[in-house]
């Protein structure tokens, strides 16, 4: 992670701070989850894992596309994710679910 410093002026002076991260490396959390996801569902075409709680692991948004959930409800779906992330969840604040069935 690195941080970026802005200095803005007009009429006054603000300083901006924020903090920004490789996502190419992501966090030891989205690591952690991305693994459990391939594991449960091997016929994933796509798992992608952010943390959107600024580094901290308290939320995650988790988008899936894979064949397992073809001819599944939604809710059965993120019921799905939430049975893979059964351990994981208990520590968490919050968390987003996007699934999908790879398009042919």
């Amino acid at each position: 992670m690195s941080w970026t410093v802005r200095l803005f002026r007009k009429n006054r002076q603000i300083l901006l701070l924020s903090q920004r991260r490789n996502l190419a490396s992501g966090t030891d959390g989205e690591i952690k989850i991305k693994q459990i996801l391939e594991e449960k569902f091997p016929l994933a075409s796509s798992v992608k894992v952010v943390d959107i709680s600024g580094g901290c692991g308290a939320m995650y948004e988790i988008h899936v596309e894979s064949e397992e959930f073809k001819e599944k409800k939604v809710v059965q779906q993120h019921q799905m994710i939430n049975q893979a992330l059964e351990n994981e969840i208990k520590e968490m604040h919050g968390l987003r679910i996007f699934t999908s069935v790879p398009k042919r």
